[in-house]
């Protein structure tokens, strides 16, 4: 479908992510629409990124993942696009993120949680309705007399 372009050809195009992904874009002769439709953002947002109009984009996670699929769309090397992207507007990389979980230690969590409630209300109100449907049964006959194990159940029966 795509040739993948190799990493000495970012190297020796333009620093400017934009231009760069515009540059491919038409290249492969694929129009706003056209990739539009492959990697499900507008064509304003496309024609936003090759802009480098920052304010008209989503920012943080989205729009690494708009950047990363645009990438596998044209054929290009995400990790590098998406260097550029960070050099470019400071949107950190997942593993960072990642890392920076893996080191908090929990110093500053309350020490007064709210207790997290049970769903037993909803379990008493099922086993409430499912006795009045046992007694309705038994009531309208449903139930056969060998199923009732018990003398007193029997009572119900009409």
């Amino acid at each position: 479908m795509n040739s993948p372009v190799s990493s000495p050809e970012l190297e020796l195009t333009s620093q400017s992510l934009g231009p760069f992904i515009a540059e491919l874009r038409q290249a492969q002769g694929l129009s706003y629409h056209d990739v539009s439709i492959r990697i499900k953002y507008s064509a304003l947002q496309l024609e936003a990124l090759e802009k480098e109009d920052w304010q008209a984009l989503p920012s943080g996670m989205p729009l690494r993942w708009m950047v990363k699929s645009y990438a596998r769309l044209l054929g290009a090397d995400e990790s590098l696009l998406l260097g550029m992207l960070e050099e470019q507007t400071g949107v950190t990389a997942t593993h960072n993120i990642r890392q920076k979980k893996k080191q908090w230690d929990g110093a500053d969590m309350s020490l007064y949680t709210e207790p997290t409630q049970r769903a037993w209300g909803w379990w008493l109100i099922i086993a409430l309705l499912l006795l009045i449907a046992l007694f309705y049964a038994l009531d309208q006959g449903w139930i056969p007399e060998n199923w009732l194990v018990f003398d007193w159940l029997k009572e119900f029966q009409s």
